[in-house]
């Protein structure tokens, strides 16, 4: 009767378990990001802009850079999937602009981004930006 009560109990606890992470991880503390894509698409370029802009010797660089490849990840999971978005010019555009920053961090996570790719960035981001607000 003890083992039965015990396992009972262990049963118990691993469902309360299982049902508090569920319940944290979907809990909506999504960060900036609001759902609306016009303004997460512009809120996440001018976040992705200030990153790139930092000084190669900024003391908040690095945690700019982890940051950014979080809001990354967050953005693309979002948006990726949805097929009202993901045809537009302007998703496109920002696909080619945090694939390619994202790249650079996980290949030279302690190097600065080059000035050829900041560059190639900005306008890419500013384009996203400039075609997300008018619905392309």
């Amino acid at each position: 009767m003890a083992a039965g009560w015990r396992r009972l109990q262990a049963a118990v606890v691993a469902v309360c378990l299982c049902l508090s992470l569920l319940l944290t991880a979907c809990s909506g503390s999504g960060g900036p990001l609001t759902g609306n894509y016009v303004e997460d698409t512009v809120t996440t370029a001018d976040s992705l802009l200030a990153t790139i802009g930092l000084a190669a010797d900024d003391p908040g660089r690095s945690e700019a850079e982890t940051q950014a490849r979080a809001l990354i990840n967050d953005y693309m999971s979002r948006y990726r999937p949805q097929r009202q978005v993901n045809g537009l010019a302007s998703f496109t555009t920002m696909q080619t602009a945090v694939n390619s920053l994202a790249g650079h961090y996980a290949n030279y996570p302690n190097r600065p981004v080059p000035d050829a790719l900041r560059d190639r960035l900005t306008k890419e981001l500013k384009k996203a930006e400039t075609g997300a607000t008018r619905g392309a």
